[in-house]
């Protein structure tokens, strides 16, 4: 009986151990878990497309966009959830003239704080954390007061831009520069070095990296996992994005994608990656021009987030610039009456991109390049060709506050 009595004892203290990391894993899976949708996209409907069909308009502009700017890249124009124009114009890597692919990978650069911001959205969605909570609460250590999620996603945290400092200590101190550094590694060097931030929080609009590059790791605390893990399961995979991912320095010691960045405006400068590309967040997410008309598809139909977080995400969150420009929950807006553009430009590299979501038309618009030359900076005419309103001042000049980093 005694004896009975000790193996029932163990029994159920071992199911009381298994029932706790079953609950433990559980919950840890749940973070990592995609969203349930009741009905995914339909893939084969909305990337269907014939050259034949290819809009006449919009095929002419492009081509004098490649003619007389030089535009290297790949294109996507879709209008009410079909894409009307798609094409690959040039180079992906000039020096072994390999030609682009329309499912050829591109280093997003900035596009991908729009999947940040998602991700942390998704994750006030299911409670993990609240808009207003304060960095310290995931790294005690951060040297900032008052610098809280919201102001992170709007780029009012008045941080210092970590590239910049992150940049000069690798170089005085002759660190290896090949090796990317980690989200973690980057949050500790900013909590040793407590770099002087450029204001206090709150007082006005700064654009940085820094913002996004602490919003992802953010991600990682919360969820348990890699920022690329999450952003796999939870947006790429719920979004039917199968060709994109997260490539990080700190991983990668190459990243696995042939499209090389030019920078200057000339193939001579094509760009090597190096440790800058490690922390991931304010970018590091490569991805295709068709899976990013998909994650707008994947956005409009409440796949990711509910209705009413989208709308909060949209909403100026900075004062007017030019009087239709400003900034939301990790997108650029471009106001004007009756009419609501979603954007978000990228720069990084030698990449350069443009992102656009007219969302009362519903057109979309995936300008992706790799040959930083200022060809996007003449997009009125594709504007026109393709029916949606002229997003024209500060939204592609690479000027600081008023347009991308």
């Amino acid at each position: 009986m005694k004896l009975l009595y000790k193996s029932t004892l163990s029994f159920a203290s071992l199911l009381l151990i298994l029932t706790a990391c079953s609950s433990k894993n559980k919950d840890k899976a749940q973070s990592a878990a995609g969203p349930a949708t009741a009905k995914p996209l339909d893939t084969v409907t909305l990337l269907a497309y014939n050259s034949k069909n290819a809009d006449k308009k919009i095929d002419a502009v492009m081509q004098e966009l490649h003619r007389t700017r030089a535009f290297n890249g790949n294109v996507l124009v879709a209008k009410k959830g079909k894409i009307i124009y798609e094409n690959a114009i040039g180079w992906a890597d000039y020096l072994h003239r390999d030609s682009l692919q329309i499912g050829s990978q591109f280093e997003l650069a900035s596009v991908t704080k729009t999947m940040t911001s998602t991700a942390i959205l998704m994750l006030m969605e299911r409670g993990k954390l609240k808009l207003d909570d304060d960095v310290k609460r995931f790294f005690p250590d951060f040297p900032y007061d008052g610098v809280t999620i919201r102001l992170l996603l709007t780029h009012r945290s008045g941080m210092m831009n970590y590239v910049y400092f992150i940049d000069d200590i690798y170089r005085s101190q002759h660190l290896n520069q090949r090796k990317g550094l980690t989200n973690m590694d980057a949050m500790k060097m900013i909590a040793d070095y407590k770099p002087h931030p450029f204001n206090v929080p709150n007082k006005r609009f700064l654009y940085n990296n820094s913002n996004f590059m602490v919003l992802g790791s953010i991600i990682e605390k919360v969820s348990g996992v890699s920022y690329a893990q999450f952003m796999k399961d939870n947006v790429f995979k719920p979004a039917s994005m199968l060709h994109t991912a997260v490539y990080s320095k700190a991983v990668y010691d190459k990243i696995p994608v042939h499209v090389v960045g030019h920078d200057r405006g000339q193939w001579k400068y094509s760009v090597a990656q190096n440790f800058l590309d490690g922390p991931v967040g304010d970018k590091g997410i490569y991805s295709t021009v068709k899976d990013l008309f998909l994650f707008d598809r994947a956005l409009r139909a409440g796949i990711l987030l509910k209705q009413a977080t989208l709308d909060s995400a949209y909403v100026p969150r900075n004062p007017m610039l030019h009087g239709h420009f400003s900034y939301g929950y990790g997108w650029r807006t471009f106001t004007a009456p009756g009419q609501q553009v979603i954007y978000h430009t990228g720069w990084w590299h030698g990449f350069r991109h443009i992102y656009l979501r007219d969302m009362k038309n519903d057109i979309t618009i995936v300008l992706l390049s790799n040959l930083a030359n200022g060809s996007l900076l003449k997009l009125d005419d594709l504007f026109k060709a393709a029916g949606m309103p002229i997003v024209r001042k500060s939204a592609y000049n690479g000027n600081g506050d008023t347009s991308d980093d």
